[in-house]
């Protein structure tokens, strides 16, 4: 979530603090929609894990976006990264603090199982939301149906996630409630069809703790939601290089023309660009050059006057 308020790099929050806040949302996420498909009936009743899962996506962005953008899922890092919005260092970097999120978070959520008396085997427990296709799935959905709903619904939820956070007319106060109710939307379906997370992290942590087919099968569950989050990516890139074209200073609308970072949280993020945007801090302004205009002082009242009589004939 790109904050309205561009940071300076003064107040600018660490690379590690960033990855802090990702690692920790994505833990919560996982916590949460894990734990509550465990103990409910996801594919039967997917109601109560699709609004916890997110309400809590909308709880973490909340909390941590004004430190990380409030990520917590590839899809989104790989969409932002595609549409210019941050770095390649740091987009790699948000993917493995989410991936060691994700796997705490379940790792937790094993833990708690263990200790449930009528649990007696865990793995099985985390088959039951483990994301899977054909006889994996509780709906029977083949490897086809799975790939083009993870596509899709990987798409749609960055493209809800960039138009909420970016853009001049948008009101990035209400990110978090946009991709919240995106993400139990979507869930309301992919629960149905086979648990489908539109998450590859959360994939990757239920895999670790589940039977042997959820990894022999989460290559599906990277590939599919990272190709819709590139097509989201490059349309909304494409919507900007189009806005830029078409709109005029007439308009209300000024160009994007920085290096194509507009993370507000990147540190080295353009200063200027800051101050632009915020009308802060005053952007330092070049010095003036003077004309050249003679430093003389100006003739005085009398010569002016003789000037004027000689040109009047009255002087010889």
């Amino acid at each position: 979530m790109t904050s309205p308020v561009q940071a300076t790099p003064e107040d600018q929050p660490g690379l590690l603090a960033r990855l802090s806040a990702e690692a920790l949302g994505s833990m919560f996420v996982v916590v949460v929609a894990v734990g509550v498909g465990i103990f409910s009936n996801p594919s039967g009743a997917p109601l109560p894990v699709a609004l916890a899962t997110g309400l809590t996506v909308a709880v973490a962005m909340l909390a941590f976006g004004h430190v990380s953008g409030g990520h917590f899922n590839p899809v989104i890092t790989l969409g932002t990264l595609i549409a210019g919005r941050i770095r390649a260092v740091a987009a790699v970097a948000y993917l493995a603090a989410q991936l060691i999120g994700s796997v705490v978070g379940a790792a937790l959520i094993y833990f708690v199982v263990t200790t449930v008396p009528v649990l007696t085997d865990a793995r099985a427990a985390f088959d039951v939301v483990a994301p899977g296709y054909g006889e994996h799935a509780a709906a029977q959905t083949q490897m086809a149906g799975v790939l083009l709903v993870e596509i899709l619904g990987s798409a749609l939820l960055v493209a809800v996630f960039l138009g909420a956070s970016a853009g001049r007319r948008a009101v990035p106060a209400m990110a978090p409630f946009a991709v919240g109710l995106a993400m139990a939307v979507l869930l309301q379906l992919g629960q149905v069809l086979g648990n489908l997370p539109f998450n590859p992290a959360r994939a990757t942590a239920q895999a670790f703790f589940s039977s042997s087919w959820a990894i022999e099968g989460l290559w599906l569950f990277w590939v599919a939601p990272l190709m819709g989050a590139a097509l989201a990516g490059l349309v909304f890139r494409g919507f900007q290089v189009l806005s830029g074209a078409n709109h005029t200073e007439a308009d209300g609308f000024q160009a994007n023309t920085d290096d194509g970072v507009n993370d507000a949280f990147d540190a080295d993020h353009d200063l200027t660009d800051d101050a632009a945007e915020t009308g802060g801090d005053k952007v330092p302004q070049a010095p003036v050059k003077k004309t050249a205009v003679s430093s003389e002082p100006a003739p005085s009242a009398a010569v002016s006057d003789d000037a004027r009589d000689f040109f009047d004939g009255k002087k010889g």
